[in-house]
């Protein structure tokens, strides 16, 4: 009776250490597959691109809701996930600018997945990039991106609506909020783990009139708008700001 106490009882501590080490296991595997899909999204935003005489393929765009989004172009860097699909061993390519989408899609237990689509900018998504996403986090509970910006009110805050019509450029700041609940495939009873993170966008659009060049053809050729100084401010000297041979923007002669 005392044999069958004492195995009774290590059994016991044995069964709550097993269980013990298998919650901080799937804790463990959320917390990193949270980091994975953080740094998907910021490695991403660190190369954005938007171009406004392009906006039909450059164009900017996120929403919330039932069906979260965030979808824009970017350069992307070698070591991004699946860049080999799309650089040097398919035929060649050079797509390193490409269309990166993360969303929500249902799963294979009912829980929603974060997935992310790419495709090369001035071509569509291949039924294989459409069928099989890349799949970054599974039984996502909460995805949600805000820009900072100014809203109806004119004042600036972070907001979750977005708005083709006055948002047609590249926020300046983005939040991200993620919760990720335990794997129900894998039946963890690890808990909901969450977290936000603040990406500052370091890139802005280009302007249309730099892109497609200005008077003087394609790099520019643009004058700066004349200087006016005050009386005897040049010692009575002609004003070099209005000079066209200081123009910085004049093209030099073939």
């Amino acid at each position: 009776m005392v044999f069958s106490l004492v195995i009774a009882a290590i059994y016991s501590t044995w069964a709550l250490v097993m269980r013990a080490t298998q919650v901080g296991q799937d804790a463990a595997k959320q917390a990193q597959r949270q980091r994975v899909v953080l740094r998907a999204i910021g490695d991403a935003l660190m190369g954005v691109e938007s171009f406004q005489a392009s906006q039909k393929y450059y164009w900017f765009k996120l929403g919330n809701g039932g069906e979260p989004f965030l979808s824009f172009v970017a350069r992307l860097p070698e070591t991004y996930a699946r860049n080999g699909k799309f650089v040097g061993a398919a035929g060649g390519r050079d797509a390193s600018s490409r269309r990166v989408t993360f969303s929500l899609a249902a799963g294979e237990n009912g829980e929603k997945d974060l997935i992310l689509r790419q495709n090369p900018v001035l071509m569509d998504m291949d039924p294989d990039e459409e069928k099989y996403p890349l799949v970054l986090a599974r039984n996502v509970k909460e995805f949600t991106v805000e820009w900072w910006g100014t809203n109806n009110l004119n004042e600036a805050a972070w907001s979750t609506e977005w708005d083709d019509n006055m948002t047609n450029t590249i926020p300046s700041m983005l939040r991200v909020h993620l919760v990720l609940g335990a794997n129900v495939a894998n039946g963890s009873s690890a808990p909901e783990f969450a977290a936000t993170r603040i990406y500052t966008v370091p890139s802005q659009m280009m302007p249309a009139i730099v892109q497609r060049g200005g008077l003087g053809g394609p790099g520019g050729g643009l004058r700066p708008p004349p200087i006016n100084l005050p009386p005897g401010a040049n010692n009575g000297q002609p004003n070099p700001f209005n000079n066209p041979n200081n123009n910085p923007n004049r093209r030099p002669p073939r």
